[in-house]
């Protein structure tokens, strides 16, 4: 295995997620390694392309060449093709903000949107994301994963509001509910005031490779709200999964309290 190249990406990596310009000293500190050896990674992804260095302040920041190759590899990501015109039916329908998600390392990271048309709404990007087990699309998706896999993020759970989900049996119970329901909900969980629902999308080979859902301000995602979108939010996500293939039973739609 090649340590310098490894280094390298996480050097890459951190200035992608980072949002603004970092010193030398500073990334060196982050990854482990030397100023020296920080400063030579720093050059080597300038004169490649990916990093520029902000000449008056000293510090570099990633190129649009890192959102070019992502963008190459998300075309590629069938999920997303298919689901562009059936999300908009969703936002059109609910009035919320819709999002479609992925799980990448106990994380989910949005690969698409349709932001609410009301002046209030819930904030996001495309390409960032949150702790799975605090949003409605991670509940959805987590639920279907691995025991081993539930049981390891189970170990490291941390509040980020007074409603998040800490404890691992709590989480367990949860995300039992969500396969028996069909759909997830978040209460404030990641964020003080916003509340979402969301739905697992599956593959033709009946694996759950995505999750849809809505989400906007707790004053208009009250648990009444929520239960009547929950429905609409399962078809969409059912629409979805037959277009990628999928010929399985249809998720019940029971209510939550």
């Amino acid at each position: 295995m090649d340590a310098t190249f490894l280094k390298g990406l996480r050097m890459l990596q951190a200035l992608a997620l980072s949002d603004r310009p970092r010193g030398v000293t500073e990334l060196g500190r982050e990854l482990g390694v030397t100023k020296s050896n920080a400063h030579r990674l720093l050059k080597t992804l300038v004169h490649s392309g990916f990093a520029q260095n902000n000449a008056d302040a000293g510090k570099y920041s990633a190129t649009l060449k890192v959102w070019e190759l992502g963008s190459h590899v998300l075309s590629r990501v069938d999920v997303k093709n298919v689901s562009g015109a059936l999300l908009q039916v969703l936002a059109d329908k609910t009035g919320e903000s819709v999002h479609l998600s992925l799980l990448s390392e106990g994380s989910v990271v949005y690969i698409d949107k349709i932001d609410s048309v009301q002046p209030v709404r819930a904030y996001s990007q495309i390409g960032k994301g949150a702790p799975a087990y605090c949003v409605a699309t991670g509940k959805a998706l987590l639920a279907h994963q691995s025991p081993e896999m539930i049981a390891s993020l189970c170990e490291r759970l941390e509040a980020n509001t007074s409603r998040t989900i800490t404890n691992a049996a709590e989480l367990q119970r949860e995300l039992a509910r969500v396969r028996q329901l069909g759909y997830a909900v978040n209460r404030g969980e990641w964020r003080e005031g916003v509340c979402g629902v969301a739905a697992p999308i599956r593959d033709v080979s009946h694996n759950v490779i995505a999750a849809v859902g809505i989400s906007g301000p707790e004053s208009r995602m009250k648990p009444a709200f929520m239960r009547e979108q929950a429905p609409v939010v399962i078809e969409t996500a059912e629409l979805i999964s037959r277009a990628l293939g999928y010929s399985g039973e249809a998720a019940p739609r029971r209510k939550i309290a």
